[in-house]
C-alpha cells in the first residue's frame, strides 16, 4: 500500500511539474491582443477578397502566424500582448467596405488600403486610433463625408484620400491636426469653403486639393502657414474670389497652382518668395498687368495663359536660369516681344525652353528672331505674325518633343544572350539579376520637363533608399493628368566587380527594408520632386513570400518551452493518467469548483466603501440576465440591479481582459470614495471577487442629460429645468475644483456624463479619465496645470489643452460651456460637420442668437437666455485666460436664477418640477421598471447608459 502511494505521489508531482512548465511556456508565448484579433476578423468579413489574399487570416495568431499585410510590434507592451502596428493591404483587388472595427486597432501606426476598390464611407471610428501616423486610403471608391473624428488624431502625419468620391466639407476639426504635414485629398467631390482655421497648422507642407468642388474664397490666413511648400487647388470654383495679396508673403512656398479656379482680380507680386519654382494661374479671369518684380531664379514654370491680362511682357521674364516653360497665351497682352526671352538663355543638351505667346496683341519683336536649337516659340494669333519672315515663330503648333517618351537603359552593349527570366541585365555592367519592380508617381513635381532632372532624381532616390546609384534603373516615365509623373523603377542587387560571392538577388531582409522605405514614406521629401506615392509593387518569383514581413524571427521562448515540455510530458503520460483518475475520484466527493474562478488576485480593501461579493452581484442582476443590461461600452456591460435591501443600483462590470476597465476601476474608486456632494454620482460600493471587477453606483432613474436634449425625447425640458441642471452641474464641478482634497480635474464633462435622478437633480458622473490637480511644491507654489496625454470627447475638448497637453481647471470650464450651449440649443457638439461653438458664435455676432435657441423648451425670459448664452460663450473661449473660473460660473448662474420670474417662492435647492409643471415624485415612475427607457440611441460612440457612468474611448 505504501509503495502504491509513493508511485501515486511521484505521478502527481510529475504532472504538476509538467503543468507548471506548460503554464510558464504559455505565459512567455506572445500572442496578439484578443480585442485586435476580433477586430481583424470583422475587418476581413466586411471585405470582398476575390484573389484570396487574406486566406490565412483564419489561421493561427495574426502576429505570430504572419497574417498577410498585418505587421506587429516586435515586442509586447506592458499588457503582455502583441499589437498590430501596420495594416498594409496595398493593391490587393479588395472591395466591400471598411469595418468600424478598425478603430479597435488602437496601437496602429500605418493604415494602408491604397489602390483597391473599397466603397462605402470612411468609418469615424478610425478617429479612435490615437497612435495613427499614416492614413492611406487613396485610389478606392470611398464616398460620403470626411468624419469629424479624424481631426482628433494627435499623431497623424499624412492623410491620403485622393482619387475617391469623398463629398462634403473639410471638417473644422482638421485644424487640430498639429503634426500633420500632408493633406492629399485631390480628385474627390469635396465641397464648401476652405476652413481658414487650417492656417494654424504648424507643420503642414502640402495641400493638394485639386479637382474637387470647393467654393467660397481663398483664405488670406493661409499665408500664415509657417511650413507650407505646395498649395495646389486646380479645378475648383472660387467664383469671384481674388488671390489674396498676402500669398506673396509665403516665404517657403515652392509651388502655387490655382489653374481653372474662376479667380478674378490682379496677380499679386510673388517676387518676395525666394524659392518659388512653379506658378500656374492659368484658365481664370485674372486681369490687370503682370507684376514687374523679378521671380525666383528657381522658377521652372510660369503659366498665366487663358486670362484677361493686359500690358506688356515684363523684362524680368528674360534670363531665368531654370525656366522650362513660359505660357502667357490667350490674353490681351500687347506691345513688343523681347527676343531676350530666348536669346538670354543657356541650355545644355537635355534642357529645353517652350515660350507660348500666341493669341495676344503683340505687334513687334525686339532683337534677333533666330531661336536656339532647344527653344520653341509660339506666336501665332498675334498681329506680328502678319510678317511672312517669321515662320519659325508663327508656324503651326506641332511639338516634336514628347514628354511621355520612355527612357531607355544602357544594355545595348551587353551580350546578345539574354538573361533567363525573371533575371534582367543590370544596365552598364551587364550583370544578370532579379530586380524589384516599383510603380511610382510624383504627385506634384516642380518642373515641366523631367529629362534635365533625371540624373538628379536618381541621386535623390538612391540616397533616400540607401542604395548605390548603379542599383537603380528608370525603365520608363510618362506624364499623366495633373500634371503628375509616373515612373517605373527597377532596383537591382549590388554588383561588386571584385567580389567572388556576388548575389543575383536581394536577400529577404533587404527586400523588406526597401519596401518598408516606400510603404512607410521614409524617403525624405524633395523640394523639386515634391511628394510621391506608391502605385504598386511587383515581386518576381525569388521574392514572393517576403511581402509580409515578420517582426519576430526565430523560435520564441514560449515555443521552445513548449517543445521541451512536450517531450517531458510524453515521458510522464502514464503518471498523468494516474493523476487524472485520482482527481476524478476526488471530484466525486467535493462540490464542483465554479468555472468562473480565475487565478487568485489580492482583492483591494477601501475604507468607507462597501465591498460586494460576486454572488451578491449575480443575485442583484438575476445572474447578469440580459434583461437587466442597460448599457455597454469599452469598459464592459452595465446592469440595473437590486441589492438585498431593495436599493436600486447601476452595476458596471469590467470586460474580461480590459485594461481600460481595470484602470477606470481603480481610478473611480480612488477618486469617488472620499467625495460626497449632492451633485456628484455616489459610489455605493465595488466588487473585486473571483477575478471580477465591478463598480456599483446609485441608480439615476431619469438617465442622461443628453437623452433629454435629444430630438427623440418625448417630454423636452423647459428653460427653468435646464438652468437648474446647469447650476447643479456647475456646483458639482466647483466642489471637485475647490473642496475635494486634493482637488480634481474631471477631464470628460459632457451631456452624457450628467445624470438625472428621480427628482431631476443633476449629478456629474464618470471619473474614469479624471486627474488629481497639481499640489504645492516644496516652496509652496502650486503649478497651474497637469501635463498629460490628451483624452476626452471630440466637441468638448479644450482647444488649448489639445494643443499643449496642459490640463487645467479651465479645461473643465470649456467642456461645461459646451454643455451649456447644448442646453440652450438642443444641438450636439459636432453634427454633420458643424461645431456647436462656432455655429452659436456666428449667430451671436450676427445678432441672430434666438434663431439657434431650442424651440422645444417653450417660453423663456429672453434676458435670462441672453445672459446664459453669453456665459456659455465666455466658457468656450479658445484662450484659457479668457474663460471664467468655475466659481465665477456658479455665481453668474445664481445671478441668472435670481432674475427668473417668481423665484422668491423657490430656492435653488427645492425639489425640481418637470417641464410640464407637474411635481416630480421621489420614486421612479412605473415606466422605469425593468430596462431603463432613457437609453439614448442618437449619441454614437459612447456608452449609452442610464443611471451609470459611460466610458469614453480616448481620442
Amino acid at each position: 500500500m505504501g509503495q502504491s502511494r509513493a508511485w501515486t505521489c511521484v505521478a502527481v508531482l510529475a504532472v504538476c511539474l509538467c503543468w507548471s512548465s506548460l503554464q510558464a511556456g504559455a505565459q512567455e508565448q506572445e500572442i496578439t491582443n484578443p480585442v485586435e484579433v476580433t477586430a481583424l476578423k470583422a475587418i476581413k468579413k466586411s471585405l470582398i477578397d476575390p484573389n484570396k489574399n487574406l486566406s490565412n487570416w483564419n489561421q493561427g495568431d495574426p502576429c505570430t502566424a504572419n497574417w498577410t499585410g498585418v505587421l506587429c510590434f516586435n515586442r509586447s507592451l506592458d499588457d503582455g500582448y502583441l499589437h498590430v502596428q501596420e495594416l498594409q493591404l496595398l493593391g490587393m483587388n479588395l472591395s466591400g467596405t471598411l469595418s468600424p472595427e478598425l478603430g479597435r486597432l488602437s496601437y496602429m501606426l500605418i493604415l494602408d488600403f491604397m489602390w483597391n476598390e473599397i466603397s462605402g464611407s470612411i468609418p469615424k471610428e478610425i478617429g479612435n486610433i490615437t497612435s495613427l501616423e499614416l492614413l492611406l486610403l487613396n485610389g478606392n471608391q470611398l464616398s460620403g463625408p470626411l468624419p469629424e473624428e479624424l481631426g482628433y488624431l494627435p499623431n497623424l502625419d499624412r492623410i491620403q484620400i485622393d482619387q475617391n468620391y469623398i463629398s462634403g466639407p473639410i471638417p473644422k476639426s482638421f485644424a487640430y491636426l498639429n503634426k500633420t504635414k500632408h493633406f492629399h485629398m485631390n480628385n474627390n467631390s469635396i465641397s464648401g469653403q476652405l476652413p481658414p482655421e487650417l492656417s494654424r497648422l504648424p507643420k503642414l507642407v502640402h495641400i493638394l486639393l485639386d479637382n474637387n468642388n470647393l467654393s467660397g474664397y481663398l483664405p488670406p490666413e493661409f499665408s500664415d502657414l509657417p511650413s507650407l511648400l505646395i498649395l495646389q487647388l486646380d479645378n475648383n470654383n472660387f467664383g469671384g474670389s481674388t488671390i489674396p495679396v498676402s500669398y506673396g508673403n509665403m516665404s517657403k512656398l515652392l509651388k502655387l497652382s490655382l489653374r481653372n479656379c474662376s479667380l478674378e482680380g490682379p496677380i499679386p507680386d510673388f517676387s518676395r518668395i525666394p524659392n518659388l519654382g512653379y506658378l500656374d494661374l492659368s484658365r481664370n479671369r485674372l486681369n490687370g498687368s503682370i507684376p514687374l518684380g523679378k521671380l525666383s531664379d528657381d522658377i521652372t514654370t510660369i503659366n498665366l495663359s487663358n486670362n484677361t491680362l493686359t500690358g506688356s511682357i515684363p523684362a524680368n521674364f528674360s534670363g531665368l536660369p531654370q525656366l522650362q516653360r513660359l505660357s502667357i497665351a490667350n490674353n490681351s497682352l500687347s506691345g513688343i516681344v523681347p527676343a531676350a526671352l530666348w536669346n538670354d538663355t543657356t541650355l545644355n543638351a537635355t534642357e529645353r525652353l517652350i515660350l507660348e505667346l500666341q493669341n495676344n496683341k503683340f505687334t513687334n519683336i525686339s532683337g534677333s528672331t533666330q531661336t536656339p536649337q532647344n527653344v520653341t516659340v509660339w506666336l501665332q494669333g498675334n498681329p506680328v505674325c502678319s510678317n511672312a519672315n517669321l515662320d519659325n515663330l508663327c508656324g503651326s503648333e506641332n511639338d516634336d518633343e514628347d514628354d511621355s517618351e520612355s527612357s531607355t537603359n544602357s544594355t545595348a552593349s551587353c551580350p546578345s544572350q539574354a538573361c533567363p527570366p525573371p533575371f534582367e541585365y543590370l544596365p552598364v555592367v551587364c550583370f544578370c539579376a532579379v530586380p524589384l519592380l516599383i510603380d511610382y508617381r510624383l504627385k506634384s513635381p516642380g518642373f515641366s520637363d523631367f529629362r534635365p532632372y533625371k540624373s538628379t532624381y536618381e541621386k535623390y532616390l538612391t540616397t533616400g533608399l540607401r542604395l548605390d546609384l548603379d542599383q537603380l534603373d528608370i525603365a520608363s516615365f510618362v506624364w499623366q493628368k495633373g500634371p503628375r509623373l509616373r515612373i517605373s523603377l527597377k532596383l537591382f542587387p549590388l554588383y561588386v566587380a571584385d567580389n567572388t560571392n556576388i548575389s543575383h538577388t536581394f536577400n529577404s531582409s533587404e527586400v523588406k527594408r526597401i519596401l518598408g522605405m516606400f510603404t512607410g514614406w521614409n524617403i525624405p521629401d524633395s523640394e523639386v520632386f515634391g511628394p510621391y506615392e506608391l502605385l504598386g509593387i511587383n515581386l518576381l518569383d525569388p521574392y514572393k513570400g517576403v511581402i509580409v514581413p515578420s517582426k519576430k524571427s526565430g523560435v520564441s521562448k514560449g515555443a521552445l518551452a513548449g517543445i521541451i515540455v512536450g517531450t517531458f510530458a510524453g515521458a510522464v503520460a502514464l503518471s498523468a493518467v494516474v493523476c487524472f483518475l485520482i482527481l476524478r475520484r476526488h471530484q466525486r466527493n467535493h462540490p464542483a469548483i465554479s468555472r468562473r474562478r480565475r487565478k487568485s488576485t489580492s482583492s483591494i480593501k477601501i475604507d468607507g466603501v462597501k465591498a460586494f461579493t460576486y454572488g451578491e452581484m449575480a443575485t442583484a442582476t438575476d445572474n447578469f440576465n440580459i434583461s437587466a443590461q442597460i448599457g455597454q461600452g469599452g469598459y464592459g456591460k452595465v446592469y440595473k440591479g437590486t441589492l438585498a435591501d431593495g436599493t436600486l443600483v447601476a452595476i458596471k462590470r469590467a470586460q474580461e481582459g480590459s485594461l481600460q476597465g481595470e484602470k477606470e476601476f481603480l481610478t473611480e474608486i480612488e477618486l469617488l470614495s472620499p467625495l460626497h456632494h449632492r451633485n456628484l454620482v455616489s459610489l455605493v460600493g465595488y466588487c473585486d471577487d473571483e477575478g471580477e471587477q465591478m463598480l456599483v453606483y446609485e441608480f439615476m432613474s431619469h438617465g442622461t442629460l443628453r437623452d433629454h436634449l435629444s430630438v427623440k425625447s418625448k417630454e423636452p425640458l423647459g428653460f427653468e429645468m435646464r438652468l437648474r441642471i446647469a447650476l447643479a452641474s456647475a456646483r458639482g464641478i466647483l466642489y471637485l475644483h475647490t473642496e475635494a482634497n486634493p482637488p480634481i480635474f474631471h477631464r470628460d464633462i459632457k451631456a452624457s456624463n450628467i445624470l438625472l435622478d428621480s427628482k431631476f437633480v443633476a449629478k456629474v458622473a464618470d471619473f474614469g479619465l479624471s486627474r488629481l490637480a497639481p499640489v504645492p511644491d516644496l516652496e509652496g507654489t502650486t503649478p497651474a496645470h497637469v501635463s498629460t496625454v490628451v483624452k476626452g470627447t471630440p466637441g468638448y475638448l479644450d482647444p488649448e489643452y489639445f494643443l499643449t497637453h496642459k490640463l487645467t481647471d479651465k479645461s473643465d470650464v470649456y467642456s461645461l460651456g459646451v454643455v451649456f450651449l447644448e442646453l440652450l440649443t438642443g444641438m450636439q457638439p459636432i453634427s454633420h460637420g458643424k461645431n456647436i461653438v462656432r455655429e452659436v458664435n456666428i449667430a451671436f455676432q450676427s445678432g441672430m442668437i434666438f434663431s439657434v435657441i431650442d424651440g422645444r423648451m417653450g417660453s423663456y425670459p429672453s434676458d435670462c437666455v441672453e445672459k446664459f448664452l453669453s456665459l456659455a460663450l465666455k466658457c468656450c473661449q479658445d484662450e484659457t485666460d479668457a474663460r471664467p473660473s468655475m466659481a465665477e460660473v456658479v455665481r453668474e448662474l445664481e445671478n441668472i436664477w435670481s432674475m427668473m420670474p417668481d423665484t422668491d417662492s423657490r430656492t435653488t435647492e427645492s425639489v425640481l418640477s418637470s417641464s410640464t409643471g407637474k411635481v416630480v415624485s421621489d420614486s421612479p415612475s412605473s415606466s422605469n421598471a425593468g430596462k431603463n427607457p432613457y437609453v439614448s440611441s442618437d449619441v454614437s460612440g459612447s456608452d449609452l447608459v442610464s443611471g451609470v457612468i459611460p466610458t469614453i474611448t480616448p481620442r
